[in-house]
């Protein structure tokens, strides 16, 4: 019961949080650390990016880890696909018959711009 001309004090209710914001905030950040793990990131990158646009899209009250998640997301997604195409590119040039016409020089190509792909000579 309260006395008249005096107001009951209630808290401020907690801000509302959005599960698929915090969810596109984690996978973005996963997916770049996932990157140097074999472009192992590329996979949560792309359900972070999707999540955060759905987030952003539906003007969810919590939209700043969805920004987050969205910008973490799309640079995991674009530094691997760079990676991936120079990679890509470098083992294309090595299996170019018209380059390299033999076996050998097409291995001595491998070995020359994959240092760390050395082939396992042991028995």
């Amino acid at each position: 019961m309260t006395l008249p001309g005096y107001q009951t004090y209630s808290p401020p209710a907690p801000p509302r949080r959005s599960a698929l914001a915090r969810t596109s905030q984690v996978l973005g950040i996963a997916g770049l650390a996932g990157l140097l793990l074999c472009f192992a990131g590329m996979v949560p990158a792309l359900g972070g990016l999707v999540l955060g646009t759905v987030c952003l899209v539906r003007r969810d009250a919590d939209r700043r880890p969805a920004l987050v998640g969205v910008v973490c997301s799309f640079l995991a997604l674009a530094i691997g696909a760079g990676v991936l195409f120079w990679l890509l590119s470098k083992a294309a040039q090595c299996g170019d018959e018209a380059r390299y016409p033999d076996d050998t020089s097409r291995r001595g190509c491998v070995e020359r711009e994959f240092p760390f792909a050395k082939a396992d000579t042991r028995p």
